[in-house]
């Protein structure tokens, strides 16, 4: 039996009443106290559930189930009636490669170098003199599915990576398109990641002219810092439609689970990898680049139909998967369990995240939010709040944008992002402003909670000693002190009785091993945790992989 944690409706319409009713000035300037969770009835689950994760691109919460009518997902509105969702979900970026570095690591971003978008990317949309590099986390960091496949977990992802390093020889069973649950041993457990890339933001401009869209007379919702002109209504709209294509593609995969006999052996995970695809969404801090839907699916529909209000982040992802597999999160996590039986017993207060450099413009800005507030800190105040992309120009909203604001025809709302500089911070009530478009920093009322947000950034600053903080060559430095990347030991083999050990001398490497005969030539690397038994004409072959070092060479033990 498996205890997960939650608010209930009650107690939350008593803590909003008390909110309201409270001196404004007292209650923001104390800092919040530990609050108690608050449990669900046990839930049950297999001893090694499955664990499928469907993961969108680039979506906020435009979802029937999340309040907006604007388009039928009827896959996904039947299995948000059938489990759990989550209305504060936070990816700690707004862009998908950092916010996947912490998905794989349990890990903010900025604690791992990981907090620059693409830092292992073509030197062409890096700033000149900028080495590619990959992200180092602490020795010992796996990706989170290696830790599963240990656990005897056949693991596959279909197919995006993007982790701002390479990943391990041992992190998957597979990784391409052609990674299914269905290749497993018979029995086994698996973990399967399927991403969709119909809603990803390329897509607003790549299917332009597809004739596959909704009525073309749908009246779209279009949020104040937009153009709410016949061409940002039509980027709109198709953006729409590719969420309604990606709910016939989540049926299809929802669909063989199935077929397969195994959709009640199984915990369900929908989400999205960051906020939604058009301007002022993607990149930034505000919500419309952070907050993502998510729905959880326990088998046999426990709980179905209910509501989870906790702040969560994409950090808490690995530390609560590897809990529902039975496995206890790693100390080296800055995540927390929310569904497994590793949950603190107190509420998360605080959600943090982190927005540096996209492709060649380099900014550094960092925010923290707790229920209700927002505090997002400029330390780049000199620099335009707006921030080039030519990957992002390439939609006919963007440059309707341009259009308008070179004919001085842009509303009071949509000039605020191409001011000429940052403040040195903002600060909003999001639940009567949730576009963040009206800056209370000036408003004395607000000084104790801002002066706790800021409080609360400074603490957590220190405590993951942000690596976005100092400019991105000094970053370099630090870690790769000799100027270059370090290189993974090979492994070293030897025999103990009939059996073979395998050690690296690469503190934290990963070890990864093949045992090659007539029967077996090929197939993914194991991952070796103990001495192996090697039969007479086999042939051992081991790697090695520290994550952010280059691999080993290959070793062969015949």
């Amino acid at each position: 039996m498996i205890a997960f944690k939650s608010i209930s409706s009650s107690l939350r319409l008593i803590a909003l009443f008390l909110l309201f009713f409270s001196c404004t000035e007292n209650r923001q300037s104390e800092m919040p106290e530990d609050e108690p969770a608050v449990k669900y009835d046990d839930v049950v689950l297999p001893e090694r559930p499955n664990i499928l994760w469907l993961v969108a691109e680039d979506l906020s919460p435009y979802l029937p189930f999340y309040g907006d009518s604007t388009i039928e997902t009827p896959t996904l509105s039947r299995l948000a009636a059938q489990g759990i969702c989550f209305d504060n979900f936070y990816s700690p970026a707004p862009v998908c490669s950092p916010s996947r570095a912490a998905i794989a690591t349990g890990m903010y971003p900025t604690r791992i170098a990981a907090g620059h978008m693409r830092n292992g990317g073509n030197p062409m949309y890096l700033p000149e003199g900028l080495t590619p590099y990959e992200a180092i986390p602490p020795q010992g960091t796996r990706m989170m599915s290696e830790w599963l496949r240990m656990k005897g977990y056949y693991c596959t992802n279909h197919s995006k990576e993007d982790y701002q390093f390479n990943k391990t020889p041992t992190a998957w069973d597979e990784s391409s398109n052609q990674a299914h649950w269905r290749n497993r041993e018979r029995g086994q457990p698996f973990f399967a990641v399927f991403n969709f890339g119909v809603t990803h933001e390329s897509q607003i401009w790549a299917k332009a002219d597809d004739p596959w869209q909704v009525d073309s007379n749908l009246t779209v919702p279009v949020p104040p810092y937009l153009p709410d002109t016949e061409t940002g209504r039509r980027d709109v709209r198709r953006m729409y439609s590719n969420v309604v294509e990606m709910d016939r593609q989540v049926g299809e995969i929802l669909q063989q689970l199935e077929e397969d006999g195994e959709l009640e052996n199984t915990v369900i995970f929908w989400y999205s990898d960051h906020g939604g695809p058009l301007p002022r969404q993607k990149r930034l801090l505000y919500d419309s680049g952070l907050k993502v839907p998510m729905i959880v699916r326990f088998p046999q529909q426990q709980f179905a139909g209910s509501r989870d209000d906790r702040l969560i982040s994409f950090i808490d992802l690995a530390p609560t998967v590897m809990s529902l597999a039975g496995i206890a999160p790693k100390d080296y996590m800055d995540g927390r369990d929310f569904l497994g039986e590793h949950q603190p017993d107190t509420e998360r207060k605080y959600i943090h995240a982190a927005a540096d450099r996209f492709d060649a413009e380099t900014d550094c800005n960092r925010a923290v939010r707790d229920e209700r507030y927002k505090y997002i800190r400029y330390y780049y105040p000199e620099k335009s709040m707006f921030l080039h992309s030519a990957y992002r120009d390439q939609q006919p909203i963007m440059r309707e944008l341009y259009r308008l604001r070179d004919a001085d025809s842009l509303t009071d709302v949509q000039k605020l992002w191409f001011r000429d500089h940052k403040p040195p911070f903002e600060f909003f009530d999001t639940w009567n402003d949730p576009h963040e478009v009206h800056d209370l920093s000036d408003d004395p009322q607000y000084a104790g909670k801002i002066r706790e947000l800021s409080d609360e950034m400074d603490r957590w600053l220190e405590a993951i000693d942000d690596t976005g903080i100092i400019p991105e060559e000094e970053l370099l430095k630090k870690i790769w002190p000799n100027g270059t990347q370090p290189v993974t030991a090979a492994p070293e083999i030897e025999m103990l009785e009939n059996k073979v050990a395998i050690q690296c001398q690469t503190p934290g490497a990963s070890i990864g091993y093949k045992i090659i005969d007539e029967n077996d030539k090929s197939g993914s690397w194991k991952v070796y945790t103990e001495p192996v038994e090697k039969k007479e004409n086999q042939q051992i072959i081991a790697v090695a992989h520290r994550i952010g070092y280059i691999p080993s060479e290959e070793v062969t033990y015949k």
